[in-house]
């Protein structure tokens, strides 16, 4: 039996604001660039809208998918995917 004798990765507590700090970090890099990562103004300002939609909706004054989907062109269901594709994390 192999004994350790460097404990040091039991001895060292976890912050848990300096993990919590380094995960909201990942979060918003991935979000902003998701949102960076469209082709065109149009569909930056979409792809803000839609995650300003899955984040805090309150801030949309009551702005449906629907009516997102009107005013940048797409069905219901388009900006429905896109939406669930941002929550989803898929690249």
């Amino acid at each position: 039996m192999k004994n350790n004798t460097d404990q040091s990765f039991f001895s060292e507590p976890v912050d848990p604001r300096i993990e919590a700090r380094a995960l909201a970090l990942e979060v918003i890099c991935r979000l902003l660039i998701w949102i960076a990562d469209a082709a065109t103004v149009e569909a930056r300002g979409l792809r803000a809208t839609v995650a300003l939609y899955c984040i805090r909706p309150d801030l949309l004054n009551g702005v449906t998918l629907e009516k997102i989907g009107e005013a940048s062109g797409l069905s219901r269901q388009g900006v429905f995917k896109l939406a669930r594709h941002q929550v989803a994390g898929a690249k």
